[in-house]
């Protein structure tokens, strides 16, 4: 057992996200923003929706429950990331993958509400892209997130 004297030096390091356990700044932003945005974005989109049942019916129901499916494998891996679990990279890659293939269908199709001008859904969906690759790319290709998560 630690002493409390020689606990302290050991809790401070992981409060400020350094020492043995770091997962590093990148991925630390990453998994917040899974846990954290994935879901208001959710509530946010699901609120606007809702009323879009009524008009579109079946349709809006399946994406928002595409969208639901998607937010949920999102926190999971946000997680995971946080947590160092095994396999949490593939689990990521996933959820961020599924994610926007789900927001993308979402923004292209008439299946589901918008109020964006037309000329606006595809710098939407271009930033969707970018945002997305971006992150799935990161994951794949640092050679210090391979470190920290084998």
């Amino acid at each position: 057992m630690l002493a409390d004297a020689d606990r302290q030096p050991l809790m401070a390091d992981l409060a400020e996200g350094t020492g043995p356990n770091d997962i590093g700044r990148p991925v630390r932003t990453l998994g917040l923003l899974l846990t954290m945005w994935e879901p208001i974005a959710f509530a946010i989109v699901a609120a606007g929706a809702f009323n879009a049942i009524a008009v579109r019916g079946a349709p809006v129901i399946l994406v928002l429950v595409a969208r639901l499916l998607t937010t949920l494998a999102c926190v999971v891996a946000g997680r995971a990331l946080v947590d160092r679990k095994t396999g949490a990279l593939n689990i990521a890659r996933a959820a961020l993958v599924s994610s926007a293939v789900v927001q993308i269908f979402a923004a292209m199709t008439p299946y589901f509400p918008s109020n964006r001008p037309p000329e606006q859904t595809l710098v939407y969906v271009g930033w969707t892209i970018v945002y997305y690759l971006g992150w799935t790319l990161y994951l794949s290709l640092s050679k210090k997130v391979a470190a920290t998560f084998t």
